[in-house]
């Protein structure tokens, strides 16, 4: 009986054993086979990939994703957008780490429920390689940024222009390399890149104000400045002329010349203008002389700018001003101390005297010049001292060269008086600024030493390099055209010619122009060099050659050529 009943007792111990076995068995069998697929209701980017095995959703990512992760990426700041390549800049998706952990044996009771009846939405995961993708943005960078720009106030006649101050502004690379790394994958839209601002050193706001409180009131109208006897009314434009501005720091001013204020007041009003006068230096007597110079009186410079910025900002706009004795510019012991006292060049060509109309032209051109005086360090400039040469202006019709054609034009003949002054500059050692010299030699005239004028176009300069001052004295007379200088000697000049070469014959030359003249022709052209040298008390400069070719005297024959 005992025996019987142990024997029963194991059985059941062996029954039961079996049972735990299988049933273990059989949760050991589901969780494998449940370990071998994508847990169901899985999505990675919306994409279901549920109950799938992990190659099978390998190739569902590589064809729905990839494709996602291959499209160029928009970048924008403000208005501005560049495109970045993913490829390029080291951005890819890695569609085994998105898979990696949705798969694989587990008994975890919690992770197979999860994965048999839990709903799982996986971001995908990426491989950045940071030197590429910092590399991608730095290029872009400087497509997106913008200079800072200073602001600027400036007048145009009487009306304040105000160019608005630019905030500059940069990339911020770091944060950019965070924001495209974490949002370039499929972004909703282009993304905005994160910038640093650089401010100008004068805001808009800054400037504005100072437009509204200090610019537009000095220019809203007249000023009247008035000492109780006279008065004149600065225009608005005036104003302007003598304001300008200063930009320190991060504030901006505005300064008024006073020497242009008193100048204004001077034109608007004849009990303003200085009765000073200034030293001169005349030829009389045939000889040079300093007519002495006056003190007088003139509007009194002290405080006059803050006067007429504070009357500005009045009702009344009305300065009170106060007149002051003022010295001349040009004082007698000034002008005497500049040397001009005798002769130093004296130079004359000869002039067909029986073209009326040319000699006419010459008288007026010497005439402008007679009384000129250069100081020391200034460009004397024919052109200028000419005035326009115009019939209004005392010049008449004659003749010219044109292209190497003989014509008209007004002022024909004043060539001869820039021979003349270019001549006179050059013996006297002064520094040729400009000139030019004829296209065809006239006898007259020392080859390659001679100089045209053609106004607008052809001047004829030299600058006074000397610490004297220098008188010019022009004149035609004798058949000749003269000019003289007076001033002191300071340079002693050397001046020598080449023999004439690359002589080139004349030929036979058509000109269909309307007012052709027709010439005979004869003269051989040929070129020259001309060399200078100057030596003073205290330095020699050194030797300067000029070179010129002069075309031949050609046959013209007027007409088309045949």
């Amino acid at each position: 009986m005992k025996r019987g009943r142990q024997g029963k007792s194991r059985r059941g111990w062996y029954i039961t054993g079996a049972s735990v076995l299988l049933a273990c068995g059989l949760y050991a069998g589901a969780a494998a086979f449940v370990g071998a697929q994508i847990p169901a209701n899985t999505t990675v980017h919306g994409i279901d990939i549920g109950s799938l095995s992990p190659e099978a959703a390998h190739q569902v990512l590589e064809t729905k994703l990839k494709p996602l992760a291959a499209e160029p990426v928009n970048l924008t700041v403000g208005d501005k957008t560049q495109t970045l390549d993913p490829a390029k800049a080291g951005l890819g998706l890695d569609v085994d780490a998105t898979l990696d952990g949705l798969t694989g044996f587990t008994l975890n009771p919690a992770t197979l429920l999860e994965r048999t009846t839990g709903k799982l939405a996986v971001e995908p995961k990426f491989t950045i390689d940071d030197a590429k993708l910092r590399s991608g943005i730095e290029a872009l960078a400087p497509k997106f940024a913008t200079a800072t720009a200073e602001g600027k106030l400036a007048f145009e006649a009487d009306r304040p222009v105000l160019t608005k101050p630019v905030t500059g502004i940069e990339v911020d690379l770091e944060s950019a390399l965070k924001t495209v790394s974490t949002s370039w994958f499929a972004p909703q839209g282009a993304i905005e890149l994160p910038v640093t601002k650089l401010e100008p050193k004068i805001s808009a706001e800054t400037f504005n104000t100072f437009l509204t409180e200090t610019v537009e009131p000095l220019v809203a109208g007249p000023i009247k400045l008035t000492d109780g006897t006279s008065s004149a009314s600065l225009t608005p434009a005036q104003l302007a002329g003598a304001a300008s501005f200063t930009f320190e720091g991060d504030k901006v001013g505005m300064k008024l010349e006073t020497d242009a204020l008193v100048a204004a007041a001077a034109a608007r009003s004849d009990g303003f203008k200085s009765t000073a006068k200034d030293a001169r230096i005349v030829l009389a007597g045939g000889s040079p002389k300093v007519i002495e110079s006056q003190t007088g009186k003139a509007i009194d410079p002290d405080g006059l700018a803050e006067k007429v910025l504070a009357a500005s900002k009045d009702a009344d706009r009305t300065a009170k001003v106060s007149l002051t004795i003022v010295e001349p510019t040009l004082s007698t012991e000034k002008a005497k101390s500049l040397g001009v006292k005798q002769e130093i060049v004296h130079f004359s060509t000869p002039y067909p005297a029986s073209d009326t109309v040319r000699t006419k032209n010459l008288y007026a051109g010497s005439k402008r010049l007679n009384g000129v005086v250069v100081m020391p360090g200034e460009i004397f400039s024919l052109e200028k001292a000419f005035g326009p040469i115009t019939t209004a202006n005392g010049y008449f019709d004659s003749g010219v060269v044109v292209n190497g054609f003989s014509s008209s034009a007004v002022g024909g003949g004043l060539s001869q008086v820039s021979t003349q002054m270019y001549n006179a500059g050059f013996l006297a050692g002064y520094d040729d600024i400009t000139h030019k010299p004829h296209s065809r030699w006239f006898d007259r005239y020392p080859a390659g030493r001679e100089a045209t004028l053609w106004e607008g176009q052809v001047d004829m300069a030299w600058k006074n390099n000397t610490p004297y001052a220098v008188l010019i004295e022009a004149w035609v007379g004798g058949g000749k055209v003269h000019t003289r200088l007076w001033s002191t000697p300071y340079w002693t000049v050397g001046s020598t010619s080449s023999a004439k070469y690359n002589l080139t014959n004349p030929t036979t030359t058509y000109n269909p122009a309307k007012n052709c003249v027709s010439e005979s022709g004869g003269q051989k052209g040929f070129s020259i060099n001309v060399t200078r040298t100057r030596t003073s008390a205290d330095k020699t400069l050194p030797a300067e050659t000029k070179s010129w070719t002069y075309q031949p005297w050609n046959k013209v024959i007027c007409g088309k050529k045949p």
